[in-house]
């Protein structure tokens, strides 16, 4: 098919998963282009510029990006979150927007329980620590990651409890999962939380102080999602007031190195998001990200648009 697929990504593919992309798009008959630029939009403009499909992963799909296409067709963000990408104004110029949903979720929730045993055991300094064997753990959405944080959990011995307004509970209870009604009541009977939400407008700044305050003695918050559904302020007052609270994420506070000089036990910080930088989460994402374009195309399959 004489379509020209261009991944245009400042985050670099693996290797090994750019090498399954072009095997991918070869075998079906598809030109794949991947370009890796230096963040800058004019770049951007230019090499998606003649492209039908475009595969990005950060990268800003702006209006005024959308735009500067002449012949853009799809758009295929390689993860799940695709707020980075305007969905609405690609659906108003009628060109379909698709994730990559799961991919990534196992090398997620690994990334939680790491931290979660990194701050449990004093972020492996001599003082003595905590065991997670027996503690309780909230997972806040029940989604792709969800599920397998609750697995890894049931593994450790942990009792698990979610709570997602959009799954069945009897899904939850036959992976022998806690369903709880309320939120604050999951916050209230946790040990941990782990947040799993998706960013957009109704879940922004959603885990707040006010919420937070429900916690229990000596709780842990952990958060692999998205900054925007954490209130920062939220956070800092927790910390500021609880000094049984902790606070373990990939994605840090906008006042990072104040925050982990006063608080250097109860708060932790990774260095960049990091949740998804394993090499199968990223060979995973490539592959479906290529296949979502030429299922559509040859298929009409529009299983993951989010638009």
């Amino acid at each position: 098919m004489d379509k020209k697929i261009v991944v245009a990504v400042y985050k670099p593919f693996a290797d090994p998963a750019k090498k399954e992309m072009r095997t991918i798009a070869e075998n079906e008959g598809f030109e794949l282009v991947i370009n890796e630029y230096d963040g800058d939009k004019e770049n951007l403009k230019e090499i998606i510029s003649d492209a039908n499909g475009i595969i990005v992963r950060s990268d800003k799909i702006t209006e005024e990006i959308i735009d500067s296409t002449n012949n853009l067709e799809i758009i295929v963000r390689a993860g799940a979150g695709y707020d980075n990408v305007d969905t609405e104004y690609a659906k108003n110029k009628q060109i379909p927007v698709f994730n990559c949903p799961g991919q990534n979720s196992n090398a997620v929730a690994e990334l939680a329980f790491g931290m979660m045993l990194y701050i449990a055991r004093n972020k492996f300094t001599p003082k003595s620590g905590r065991e997670l064997r027996n503690k309780s753990l909230g997972i806040h959405a029940f989604g792709h990651v969800g599920r397998f944080v609750a697995k890894i959990a049931q593994g450790f011995g942990m009792k698990v409890y979610a709570h997602d307004p959009f799954v069945d509970k009897k899904d939850m209870k036959k992976v022998n999962v806690t369903p709880v009604e309320k939120v604050q009541e999951l916050y209230s009977k946790c040990d941990y939380i782990s947040v799993h939400l998706p960013s957009n407008e109704k879940t922004k700044n959603f885990v707040n102080y006010n919420l937070l305050k429900n916690m229990k003695k000596n709780s842990t918050l952990v958060n692999t999602a998205r900054k925007a559904v954490i209130c920062d302020d939220g956070i800092v007052k927790m910390l500021q007031e609880r000094d049984d609270f902790s606070y373990i994420t990939d994605l840090a506070l906008d006042e990072d190195k104040k925050i982990k000089e006063k608080y250097p036990e109860r708060y932790f910080s990774t260095p960049k998001k990091m949740g998804a930088q394993t090499l199968e989460a990223n060979i995973n994402t490539a592959k479906l990200a290529v296949k979502n374009i030429i299922n559509y195309y040859k298929k009409n399959d529009e299983t993951y648009r989010v638009n």
